[in-house]
C-alpha cells in the first residue's frame, strides 16, 4: 500500500459531555487545530455542546507528506472530516468551517447530508456560486501573500516572522493586534507541528471531486463574517447569505479573517443559538 493510499492519521480533541449536541470545527489552510482556541472550544463546550476540533492533514500531529506534492485531494480532506466524526462516535454534527474550513463544511454538508444537522461558515466564500463579480482579496494582502515565496519554509524564525505579519495582515480592524500573544500561538503550532513546510501543501490541493454548489444545501446555514475582511471580503458572504434560502447572517463589525476572542461571545451565542 503507497503512502497516497493509506488512511492518514487524523488527530483530533474534544471538550465537553459527548451526550451533548456535537459540534465539528473545520479549520482553515495550513492551520492545525490550535487555530480553534482552546478557550473558544471551552466556552462552547461549557454552553450544553460537545465540541471537537482536528488537525487537518499535513498539520498538527496528523500525518505529514513531503511539501510540494501532496498525493491527495480537497476531497479527502471532505472526507477526513466524516472520520473525525466517526471517531467520536458521532452520527450528526453542527458543522462549522472557517476559511478554507468553510469551503471544506460546505462540501461535507452536500456529500453527507445525513451527517449534518447544520451548517455554519465563518470567514469563507460560498461553494459553487459565481463570485467573479464580488471584491476580490485586497491589494494589501495580495501584496504581502506575495512575500510567502520568498520564505524558506525550513527556517524556523523566517516561517514564525512571516506568519506573525499574516496574523497582523488579517486582523480585525476594531481590536488592537496582540502580536506577544499571537506570536506564542505560532511558536506552539510550529513546534507541535514539527514546522509548517508540510502544510503549504493545502495551496496545492485539487478538487478531486464532483462540482457542488451551495445552493443544493439542506441543513440549516449561519454565516459569520468580519466586516473588514480582507482576504474575503463581507461581499462573499453577503453571496452565501443570499444563496441558501433561510440563512442568517451574523457581521462581526469590525472584524478581519480570524477568530479574536473579544469578538468570541458573539460568535459563540451565534453557533448556540444555530439548530
Amino acid at each position: 500500500m503507497t503512502a497516497a493510499t493509506q488512511r492518514p492519521d487524523i488527530v483530533s480533541q474534544a471538550f465537553g459531555d459527548p451526550a451533548d449536541p456535537a459540534v465539528l470545527l473545520i479549520m482553515g489552510a495550513m492551520a492545525s487545530m490550535l487555530w480553534w482556541p482552546e478557550a473558544f472550544c471551552r466556552q462552547l463546550a461549557g454552553r450544553g455542546r460537545f465540541v471537537i476540533r482536528y488537525d487537518n492533514r499535513d498539520t498538527g500531529l496528523s500525518t505529514k507528506y513531503p511539501p510540494g506534492a501532496p498525493p491527495y485531494t480537497f476531497e479527502d480532506m471532505v472526507d477526513d472530516a466524516v472520520r473525525v466524526l466517526d471517531d467520536h462516535g458521532v452520527g450528526k454534527a453542527h458543522v462549522a468551517g472557517m476559511s478554507m474550513g468553510g469551503m471544506i463544511a460546505q462540501n461535507v454538508a452536500l456529500k453527507y447530508p445525513e451527517r449534518v444537522g447544520a451548517l455554519t461558515v465563518i470567514s469563507s466564500s460560498p461553494l459553487g456560486v459565481d463570485t467573479s463579480g464580488l471584491p476580490g482579496t485586497t491589494e494589501a494582502y495580495k501584496k504581502h501573500s506575495a512575500q510567502g515565496a520568498d520564505v524558506d519554509w525550513s527556517h524556523r524564525k523566517q516561517v514564525l516572522d512571516f506568519m506573525v505579519k499574516d496574523a497582523r495582515a488579517i486582523a480585525s480592524t476594531s481590536h488592537p493586534f496582540d502580536e506577544t500573544r499571537t506570536r506564542a500561538m505560532i511558536e506552539a503550532d510550529y513546534d507541535r507541528s514539527g514546522g509548517l513546510a508540510s502544510a503549504t501543501n493545502h495551496f496545492l490541493l485539487k478538487g478531486g471531486g464532483p462540482k457542488r454548489t451551495v445552493r443544493d444545501l439542506t441543513a440549516p446555514l449561519l454565516v459569520i463574517h468580519g466586516t473588514t475582511d480582507p482576504l474575503f471580503p463581507i461581499e462573499h458572504a453577503e453571496a452565501l447569505a443570499k444563496a441558501v434560502p433561510g440563512a442568517r447572517l451574523v457581521r462581526i463589525e469590525g472584524g478581519g479573517h480570524e477568530l479574536h476572542r473579544n469578538d468570541s461571545p458573539q460568535i459563540v451565542d451565534a453557533i448556540v443559538a444555530h439548530h
